[in-house]
């Protein structure tokens, strides 16, 4: 996906095949055949056929009337993986478009002009509302996001980019509308934030069991048979352990199975990534293009993406749940040896025990998106009959769960911080180097054990986990 401050560019060969493949398109459309949504209306419509006068103006009507969406937009950076994927799925020759169309559109992720685009209530048919609002940038209605992620009128954005909006050509609106690009590049994004807290979960899950002198039994390679995922990852929690003493026989339960947890996610993210890589390159318009003619297509249903948004989401939220666990178990001296609740002064102090609750409750609404129902069947436009996933409500689930573990992980990382002070200041001998060694950089929360807003520090810490911290930070 297009980054920020990264320019998109076109090279000439690309364009050439663009410009070829779209002169096919024009001279098929030359003939009298029913085309959908090209000289015909759409859905329950479809059976109306548009005089010439009508088709002239059809492409640029289609954004207008589905353009039906209000905030809460989508993010900056989401709204730009939008672009970015649509760009990518329309270089398909099946798309028909003009390279016209499609350098448009790099010029508007070089300009930073970003669509406002909603979150939510994308109906069924597809995206094919949410698709409207980015479309109607390009003709310049509609409206894009400021630097702030307010709402602007595109006319304006437009033109403080010195860009000039342009309309519709023959399919060009019908083709922008189709397939999944929404999802697509929100998956992109999900997908990358994952591969993030999988790292930053290994660095505080090691350093939660060094401090608490966890048994590393169930770290050995032996417990790996066949499956590499647990194997790499076991290994890096074993280095993010240390080296200190084992203080029990076994180690608590959610300790031993954080590294099959996190392969879950592991093989679950690389699923989505597959399913998005599949998503880019794949027919997906309605009409395609296909030797010489024209056909329809179930591209718009996104049942794939789906399915591997709701398996990733499901495998965060267990994770967050044996993320909680853990941090639990962080506040038993029995586990750790150090003060009940890793309170300074037990009694006079609560320690973390507020910050576990707030954990336990993060997992809690969590839970409301581990089976989320993202594919069904409805009727629209007159009994028009739409069976199909909702793909913006996957990537709003997905996108719960990486916030909520993010979250989970915070709590454990200040309960952790917190035991590595406590231990210092008991001076325990018994712990390794590793885990006697400050995990967050000098200076991120401040001195002392002693109660305080622990809110804030959190604050902080998701900043730090969101930034992309991780162990190789440390």
């Amino acid at each position: 996906m297009s980054r920020r401050g990264t320019r998109v560019v076109l090279e000439p060969a690309l364009l050439a095949e663009l410009a070829a493949s779209r002169a096919e398109v024009v001279a098929a459309l030359a003939g009298d055949q029913p085309v959908y949504g090209v000289n015909t209306g759409m859905g329950a419509l479809s059976g109306v056929r548009l005089d010439a006068e009508a088709q002239s103006r059809h492409q640029d009507t289609l954004m207008a009337g589905r353009a039906v969406g209000s905030a809460p937009w989508l993010r900056r950076d989401q709204a730009r993986a939008v672009l970015a994927a649509r760009l990518r799925t329309l270089l398909h020759p099946a798309a028909g478009v003009s390279p016209e169309l499609c350098l448009q559109l790099a010029e508007l992720l070089n300009a930073d002009v970003v669509p406002a685009i909603p979150a939510r209530g994308s109906g069924a048919a597809g995206e094919i509302l949410p698709l409207a609002h980015a479309g109607a940038v390009l003709i310049g209605t509609g409206q894009a996001l400021d630097d702030a992620g307010r709402a602007v009128e595109a006319g304006s954005a437009l033109a403080a980019a010195g860009l000039r909006p342009r309309s519709f050509r023959a399919k060009e609106g019908i083709a922008f509308l189709q397939g999944v690009p929404g999802l697509t590049g929100l998956a992109v994004l999900a997908g990358a934030d994952v591969r993030v807290l999988v790292d930053q979960v290994i660095a505080v899950a090691g350093a939660a069991q060094g401090v608490t002198g966890a048994s590393t039994d169930p770290l050995r390679p032996e417990f790996a048979v066949g499956d590499e995922h647990l194997r790499t990852l076991n290994a890096a929690l074993l280095i993010a352990r240390g080296d200190g003493p084992v203080r029990a026989l076994q180690a608590p339960v959610s300790f031993r199975v954080t590294g099959p947890a996190l392969a879950v996610v592991v093989r679950a993210v690389e699923a989505l990534e597959a399913a998005v890589e599949r998503a880019l390159i794949g027919v997906t318009d309605s009409p395609a293009f296909l030797d010489g003619r024209f056909y329809g297509s179930a591209g718009f249903a996104g049942t794939d993406l789906v399915a591997a948004c709701g398996a990733l989401t499901s495998a965060l939220v267990h994770l967050a749940e044996v993320g909680a666990a853990r941090l639990h178990r962080l506040l038993d001296p029995a586990v750790t040896g150090l003060p009940k609740q890793l309170s300074d002064a037990p009694g006079l102090h609560a320690g973390m025990v507020g910050v576990h609750k707030r954990a336990a409750g993060v997992v809690h609404r969590m839970r409301r998106f581990a089976m989320p129902a993202l594919v069904g069947a409805v009727e629209t436009s007159s009994g028009q009959e739409d069976v199909q996933s909702f793909g913006f409500e996957a990537a709003e689930c997905l996108g719960e769960a990486i916030d909520g573990l993010r979250d989970v992980l915070a709590c454990e990382l200040l309960a952790v911080h917190q035991a590595q002070l406590l231990s210092a200041a008991a001076s325990q001998a018994q712990l390794s180097s590793a885990a006697m060694a400050a995990i967050l950089p000098a200076g991120t929360l401040p001195a002392g054990t002693a109660d305080r807003p622990f809110g804030r520090d959190l604050d902080t810490l998701i900043d730090l986990l969101r930034s992309g911290w991780s162990s190789s930070a440390r």
